[in-house]
């Protein structure tokens, strides 16, 4: 279930250079690189000749060369060369929108005249003044819904994470969500005088008791972010520590998802030890949700992919009013391209003494 006329993180910026890169999306397989004016270019990975994967090919002079028989392709997809004629064959490399934002990679999958980079969605906390960034990747080998649901339900942390981020305290909160413009999903939790997980702990260089809030925010079809605020008991809240993390998940396949993610803080920003220990801690906490997806899809695939859940909870509200707009999605473009075109930010300022929403 996917949608196709949007963005979908690619890469991030600096991984596409003057190399080839390839990677697959939403079982589309492209290339990526810059050309030589700095812009970059996401092409299938097919050559139309042979059908050869151009991936195995070399680029040269901003000219993508096919390692099989030498046809040359620029950036347009054009064919440049052909070894041994001087009349070009009229065969076309399909290529796909790329813009670069964020810091981030961005591909349009869909309809190329619906590319609108107006309708990239706002993260600019990964490369924006007042925020320092620890960034990582993960292959997922599981259905991408799946990491969603996971992401909107953070009461797994009291069971999955206690080693980092959870403790009781998460899963025993209360969860407000609510859906705004019949866009945007939040799960907002406040979590008042809690011992510290050891991550905020480690944060604070405190502990002893602190109020956290955390707000799960997801617009479909993989944008994700938690927004988190740890502060002593005693202390202000316009004066919390806080993080925003992005979690950006593009299909690969039916089964496995592309998870960019950047931990984008307010404070410290000169502390190089804390960016490392954040990026070290957020990988091994995510190493664990990875270990925990996978042996859930490898479950639903031996049960032929039933609907989740089979039995809802309180905690399961926020995942399923995600899904409910991802099918409504899904369904809207199938009967108009254009229906899904709008621009959705997140909704967030970078101020800190914001009122808690929902």
């Amino acid at each position: 279930m996917w949608i196709r006329n949007c963005w979908h993180v690619a890469a991030f910026a600096d991984e596409v250079g003057a190399a080839i890169l390839p990677r697959k999306f939403l079982n589309q397989a492209v290339v990526m690189w810059r050309a030589p004016d700095n812009s970059l270019v996401a092409m299938e990975d097919r050559c139309p000749h042979r059908l050869v994967p151009l991936s195995k090919g070399f680029l040269r002079e901003g000219r993508l060369t096919c390692g099989y028989h030498g046809l040359a392709f620029d950036a347009s997809g054009a064919c440049v060369h052909a070894p041994g004629q001087t009349e070009l064959p009229r065969v076309k490399a399909k290529t796909f929108p790329l813009v670069e934002r964020d810091g981030l990679a961005w591909i349009w999958l869909g309809e190329s005249d619906l590319a609108d980079p107006a309708l990239v969605p706002d993260v600019h906390w990964m490369k924006s003044p007042g925020w320092t960034v620890s960034r990582g990747y993960h292959h997922i080998k599981a259905d991408y819904r799946l990491i969603n649901d996971n992401l909107l339900d953070l009461s797994h942390e009291t069971y999955v994470h206690k080693e980092t981020i959870g403790n009781s305290a998460v899963a025993d909160a209360p969860v407000v969500v609510v859906v705004e413009e019949g866009r945007v999903v939040r799960a907002h939790r406040e979590m008042p005088n809690i011992d510290p997980p050891p991550f905020f702990a480690m944060l604070l260089n405190h502990t002893g008791k602190i109020n956290r809030f955390q707000i799960a925010i997801h617009l479909p079809p993989g944008v994700n972010m938690t927004e988190a605020g740890v502060y002593k008991s005693d202390g202000r809240r316009e004066d919390a520590f806080v993080i925003r993390v992005p979690h950006l998940i593009t299909p690969e396949t039916e089964h496995s998802a592309h998870y960019h993610w950047g931990v984008c803080r307010n404070f410290r920003h000169d502390d190089s030890e804390l960016t490392e220990g954040i990026r070290k801690g957020t990988s091994h906490t995510f190493d664990e949700d990875k270990a925990m997806l996978e042996i859930q899809d490898a479950a639903l695939r031996a049960e032929g992919m039933p609907d989740l859940p089979r039995a809802a909870i309180k905690v399961d509200v926020a995942p399923m009013r995600a899904r409910k707009l991802l099918a409504d999605f899904c369904r809207a473009e199938t009967e108009d391209p254009r229906a899904v075109l709008r621009p959705a930010p997140l909704a967030y300022d970078d101020r800190v003494s914001w009122p808690p929403r929902g």
